[in-house]
């Protein structure tokens, strides 16, 4: 039996899955790594983590089992979007990886549009300027710390460096790109014009290919420590939300994902480049060949929920804190709850704003503001649903992935907030099988993504919208979409008085 291993580098935590020629999931590693938040609105990681919990991931995998190494036939990469990682001329890092969920940037966003043009920048990258992507962070840092600046001669995003790391070869892949604003998303190339707008040197960034495509093999050194074998492939890998769609079957028009992990994201397919949101939602290159994929992100999905937890309830389990919120009834007795912990991205590009309990009184239980947490994720994520309906996409079905999926409450949720069809995969991992199955993809097993996904990827179960709930939701999602711009000027008021 031949294998390949798919490394899903996260926010939070490595996850390494061992698959085998039938999709099969034989081994899985998850290695945890912390967060560096030394203020608020600050969000880092120190690259040397990622590299020392993959290569123990590795090692873990392999120390078990009776698989030869030498039937590991590829490995590739599935990563956290947008954290810039800068290299000095030896490719050794220079400071802590700034991450997708940092929100120093505002200044620099603004930046952007009055250097290069509120216009021209989604012309060129389909995106808009915001905190989260990796141009106002490359930005940022040449503007407060001109000596890092200085000694920076590229840069690269999360998975690119831990990817060198096992290669020796320095690359970035266009999915990735596509998330950094510098990429001109339809000629898959650097734009040369939004570089010489900002005065970045445009050999900072680095050389570009597809998400299947070889990089190299596993170096000696990293197969010594590992178990590795030296011959196995190294192919380019993805975006998190890009594997995560591959890991989900949403290959084709028509094909729809929603992912609940540390962030949540609606993802839709889209065979080309040319459609105009608007910039209303992101607009990327997928890591499937000659492919795209709009998204709408809820910054503090999964998060919302952890942080709830570990504040409120820090010794349950989430099995635990989850198991009385099928008892409680649609709206939650009346309780409100808006994720925006962190800020927030769509529809709302707002890194002031914050969360809210609305409708709290002396009757409310942990159970009430556990449902109230999910419904209001949910709601979030509706929020993106409802644009692309309203540009005409027709959404009846959508895999649902994360830790959105490990809970039947839950998944019926999604299905009568969002009124389609929630379809759960019987080995739902996400972003993790997505890179295992471009690896075997670049192993030449399948001769396209689809037939790998038609092979590897299972239904196990659908939530079909109850109309009685649904309309019970609608309701409610107006009530939520008023929360927003009630409290949007009081929540900037009140980043005054923080730290």
């Amino acid at each position: 039996m031949k294998y390949v291993i798919g490394v899903d580098l996260g926010t939070s935590a490595v996850k390494i899955l061992l698959v085998n020629q039938r999709g099969q999931v034989v081994r899985e590693v998850s290695k945890t790594y912390p967060l560096i938040q030394e203020k608020a609105g600050y969000s880092e990681q120190n690259p040397e983590d990622w590299v020392d919990q993959t290569v123990a991931g590795l090692s873990d995998l392999l120390k078990y089992g009776d698989c030869d190494p030498k039937d590991i036939e590829g490995l590739s990469f599935s990563g956290q979007m947008h954290g810039l990682v800068l290299l000095d001329e030896n490719n050794r890092v220079l400071r802590n990886a700034i991450l997708w969920n940092d929100t120093r940037t505002t200044r620099e966003c603004r930046e952007i549009y009055e250097k290069v043009g509120k216009e021209r920048l989604l012309q060129i990258t389909k995106n808009p300027a915001l905190e989260g992507f990796t141009l106002p962070k490359i930005l940022w840092v040449k503007k407060n710390e001109p000596e890092i600046y200085r000694k920076a001669k590229t840069f690269v995003l999360p998975k690119d460096y831990v990817r060198y790391r096992l290669t020796g070869k320095l690359h970035m892949e266009y999915s990735d790109a596509a998330g950094t604003l510098l990429l001109d998303i339809n000629k898959k190339e650097w734009s040369k014009e939004i570089c010489r707008l900002l005065d970045i040197d445009d050999g900072l960034c680095p050389p570009l290919l597809g998400s299947h495509e070889e990089v190299g093999t596993i170096t000696p050194e990293i197969s010594k420590v590992t178990g590795l074998s030296t011959s196995t492939r190294v192919f380019a890998g993805g975006a998190d939300n890009a594997c995560g769609a591959i890991g989900a079957g949403v290959l084709q028009d028509g094909k729809s994902m929603v992912s609940i992990g540390t962030s949540g994201v609606f993802l839709s397919y889209e065979s080309d480049g040319n459609k105009d949101f608007g910039g209303k939602v992101h607009y990327f290159n997928h890591s499937a060949p000659d492919a795209y994929y709009t998204m709408g992100v809820t910054l503090a999905a999964g998060y919302s929920l952890s942080w709830f937890k570990d504040v409120f309830a820090k010794e349950a389990g989430f099995d635990q804190l989850l198991a009385g919120v099928d008892r409680v009834p649609i709206g939650s007795d009346g309780l409100l709850f808006t994720p925006y912990i962190v800020g927030e991205r769509t529809p709302h590009a707002d890194a002031n704003i914050r969360g809210s309990f609305v409708g709290m009184d002396s009757s409310h239980q942990l159970k009430h503001f556990v449902r109230a947490v999910l419904e209001g994720i949910t709601f979030s994520l509706n929020e993106s649903v409802e644009i692309f309906r309203e540009n005409g996409k027709r959404i009846d079905a959508i895999v649902s992935i994360g830790g959105g999926a490990k809970n039947e409450t839950w998944l019926q949720m999604q299905a009568d907030i969002f009124n389609a069809r929630i379809v759960k995969l019987s080995s739902e991992q996400g972003p993790g099988m997505g890179a295992a199955m471009l690896a075997a993809y670049g192993c030449g097993w399948f001769d396209s993504l689809q037939e790998c996904s038609d092979r590897f990827l299972k239904v196990d179960k659908v939530y079909d919208p109850i109309e009685e709930n649904v309309k019970k939701y609608r309701d409610l999602f107006q009530l939520y979409k008023e929360i927003y711009p009630a409290t949007a000027s009081l929540n900037k008021e009140l980043m005054k008085y923080r730290n």
